[in-house]
């Protein structure tokens, strides 16, 4: 395996989170962020202040572990409970990518004894 430079400039978050929006009819594509504005703190609140048309996927990058996941899911939940935790309904625009990405919790049926 060939050694390439890194094209990460120092001093960047070591993960890097990226968003895939759809803008409709021009497809899907990764979002242009500011290079301090790809942690998760900042996309998680730039999603629910509704700064993207149609999320599709959020995807980690770390930089110095050299790994990438998609943590889409994560985002999800954690916007589903920022919303529960303030007792308000998940953002009109981020219904759809919530309810696509989250499981609901499966309750169990108690006993009762007769």
């Amino acid at each position: 395996m060939s050694w390439s430079p890194s094209v990460v400039p120092a001093g960047v978050h070591d993960t890097v989170y990226l968003v895939v929006d759809c803008t409709g009819p021009g497809g899907c594509v990764w979002r242009e962020a500011d290079i301090n504005g790809t942690d998760v703190e900042t996309i998680i609140a730039d999603l629910m202040r509704g700064e993207y048309s149609d999320p599709l996927c959020v995807v980690a990058f770390n930089t110095t572990e050299n790994w990438s996941k998609d943590v889409t899911a994560d985002i999800a939940r954690e916007i589903q409970e920022r919303s529960d935790l303030a007792y308000e309904d998940v953002p009109a625009w981020l219904e759809d990518f919530v309810h696509r990405h989250v499981r609901p919790e499966l309750q169990l049926p108690l006993r009762l004894k007769p």
